[in-house]
């Protein structure tokens, strides 16, 4: 897959596809369904016209961290799907201030020649989210693209959406997220060091930073790991701590990683880290000897649930 960041000036390899526009958080089932649409809506390689960062940082950049996947991780989620093309647009002041009828001339006509574009059925777009998706059939006809409309996806009664998505996770509620998914959710990024206090009491961990994501129910999960750069390429199981650890004092929030039957060193290395079940709260302990216990405990139960998931 090409990930490219601009729309201007872009050669004839990069142009004619049949786009899904969105900002596809989370690449959930809903947005799935939009880019099985895209996939059908032109014969023309798949493409998915994205931004970073996502508006909504742009327009609030003090708000709390709302986000169910970085870049990285979306990229890797659509480049599974099949996708052939990203346009990762940079979300700007100028992108902003785009008129809806600017946007189709300038970025999907002149721009990015979009041979199709299929959104999701409450799409808006350009300044002011005032541009609708029968301004948009409107504009395609004007300016040479065809354009197909996704309905809304529901599960028991209730829209897949980033929020419910987050709803769910912040209940702790992996197997939930995942119906609307259609994926584990995955944390993904780089392994950074930390204060070693794993490899002291012999569960060494790989500490990923999750800052500006949303940040799931703190405490301990079972998990899926992809170990996705350098030589230990491969797929694990392990326990994870997401979360604060209050046995050791005021800390930023992160994941902290074991890996299971596992020996190397991860840092600088990506994974991506999959919650598969919620196992307990995060925890305060009456000494080291009484924390060790509980740690065995979780992997023995973890692997328990990883060897049924």
């Amino acid at each position: 897959m090409r990930i490219i960041r601009h729309w201007a000036g872009l050669g004839p390899q990069d142009r004619g596809a049949s786009i899904a526009i969105g900002n596809f958080d989370g690449v959930h089932r809903g947005h799935q369904s939009v880019l099985n649409l895209a996939r059908r809506g032109a014969d023309a390689p798949l493409g998915v016209l994205t931004f970073e960062p996502h508006p909504r940082e742009f327009f609030a950049p003090d708000a709390p961290p709302f986000r169910l996947m970085n870049a990285e991780a979306r990229a890797n989620r659509l480049a599974k799907l099949g996708v052939s093309v990203l346009y990762e647009l940079p979300f700007n002041a100028a992108l902003a201030a785009l008129s809806a009828r600017e946007f189709a001339q300038q970025v999907l006509a002149e721009g990015i020649g979009a041979a199709h574009v299929t959104v999701g059925a409450d799409f808006c777009f350009g300044k002011g989210r005032r541009g609708t998706t029968e301004d948009l059939r409107t504009f395609g006809a004007a300016f040479g693209f065809g354009l197909t409309i996704a309905e809304l996806l529901e599960t028991e009664g209730r829209s897949i959406s980033s929020t419910a998505i987050r709803d769910a996770l912040s209940l702790g509620h992996t197997r939930e997220a995942r119906a609307m998914l259609g994926h584990w959710h995955r944390i993904e990024g780089e392994v950074v060091h930390g204060h070693k206090r794993g490899r002291e009491l012999g569960y060494p961990t790989a500490n990923m930073s999750i800052a500006g994501l949303h940040p799931p129910r703190f405490g301990v999960y079972a998990v899926h790991v992809d170990v996705l750069t350098g030589p230990h390429r491969g797929s694990y199981g392990g326990a994870a701590s997401m979360g604060v650890r209050p046995m050791f004092g005021q800390n930023l929030p992160n994941l902290e990683t074991f890996l299971f039957d596992f020996d190397g060193d991860l840092y600088g290395e990506h994974l991506s880290v999959a919650l598969v079940e919620f196992l307990r709260p995060e925890m305060t302990f009456d000494g080291l000897p009484a924390l060790i216990a509980q740690m065995d405990a979780d992997c023995v139960r973890a692997r328990d649930i990883l060897a049924r998931a």
